[in-house]
């Protein structure tokens, strides 16, 4: 079994045992060569994501800009600095934010079909930006972007917490906290429908346009709040990594190593809502991100997450900022919203992981 190898090649060998030790040592070489190559795959996307858009603007200018600002004219440093690279940024940040919270979920419901969305974050987060679009209950003088953020993160966090006391009500086992979430899911989607039935014209065309999930809205303000968010949780991810590798053994497994289930497993739900609402809440609903980058990792790393959750992180940012490259070339001169990108590239890329997934088994 892969779960089984793989958590017992995480384990450290004994002091006597030189076979073993070299073993150990090629284990842990190859994964960080493999998150190495990961890494670089990133960087060569996101200097491809900023020197693409829609301006007539070469790459090699934008290239130089990056290195020495004054290379560039007025206009080219406000393309450059306020556009090109916010987004590219924003793409690689929610990238690693979703993947990170999707490996988490994975492991703890042992559901390899799991996603941040599971739980209806998007369809909470849908419905918190359809109130404030449409309703217009945040007082005049706060801006408008901010409001709609603000109110898909709050009703995204706000969903989390109640299936959070209903899973602890009832006892928050995987069956529990996924029918939870599936029935937030319904519940969501259907109040969303009867706020967009209500609405005027130009407030549905706002909602609509917020569901496609696109990068234009990021900001250097927003691009901090989520940097810090993903800052915090991933080395609080990391504490946990042993537990929740010996998790995926299974939960008798994990529970004779002492490891209380339970409470890890709602520890990192919260964590892995407030990434997913934080990410959604700025670039609105973005799928595939948080399902894909976690196969992806596994397939190349395997389930020591001492490895994996990092590779999930790195394997979402490159996959949504390679997204945001094909937003801008799929049709020339215009933005696809990302959202679109996501959900035809995803759809074939899921299949194809699952197809190999299968001939390897």
């Amino acid at each position: 079994m892969t779960v089984s190898r793989d958590v017992a090649a995480a384990r450290p060998p004994e002091d006597d045992a030189g076979g073993l030790a070299r073993q150990y040592g090629r284990f842990i070489a190859v994964r960080v060569a493999l998150l190495i190559g990961l890494a670089v795959a990133l960087g060569l996307s996101f200097l491809a994501d900023v020197a693409t858009g829609t301006s007539n603007l070469a790459a090699a200018d934008i290239l130089r800009g990056l290195v020495d600002g004054s290379t560039l004219t007025r206009s080219q440093a406000v393309i450059l600095w306020e556009v090109r690279l916010p987004y590219a940024v924003m793409a690689v940040l929610v990238g690693a934010a979703l993947g990170l919270a999707g490996a988490e979920m994975q492991t703890v419901l042992n559901n390899a079909l799991a996603s941040p969305f599971t739980l209806g974050v998007s369809a909470a987060a849908m419905l918190g930006a359809a109130v404030v679009i449409v309703f217009n209950v945040l007082p005049a003088w706060f801006d408008q972007n901010y409001g709609i953020a603000l109110g898909a993160f709050v009703f995204a966090l706000g969903s989390t917490m109640l299936i959070q006391a209903l899973s602890r009500l009832y006892g928050a086992t995987v069956d529990t906290v996924v029918l939870f979430g599936i029935a937030m899911v319904f519940v969501l989607n259907a109040l969303t429908a009867l706020i967009q039935f209500v609405a005027d014209t130009d407030a549905l065309q706002q909602v609509v346009f917020w569901n496609m999930g696109s990068l234009t809205r990021a900001t250097w303000d927003k691009i901090v709040i989520v940097a810090a968010v993903l800052a915090l949780c991933l080395p609080l991810s990391m504490t946990q990594v042993w537990a929740m590798t010996a998790l995926r053994g299974g939960e008798d497994h994990a529970r004779s190593f002492g490891i209380p289930v339970e409470r890890l497993r709602l520890l990192v739900m919260l964590r892995v809502s407030l990434l997913a609402a934080v990410a959604v809440c700025f670039v609105g609903t973005i799928g595939f991100i948080g399902l894909v980058g976690p196969h992806i990792a596994r397939l190349a790393l395997g389930e020591d997450h001492r490895f994996y959750l990092p590779g999930a992180a790195l394997a979402g940012a490159l996959v949504l900022s390679l997204a945001s490259i094909a937003s801008k070339l799929i049709v020339p001169g215009i933005i696809l919203p990302v959202g679109i990108v996501t959900s035809l590239v995803g759809i074939p890329l899921f299949m194809g992981l699952i197809l190999s997934q299968r001939r390897r088994a």
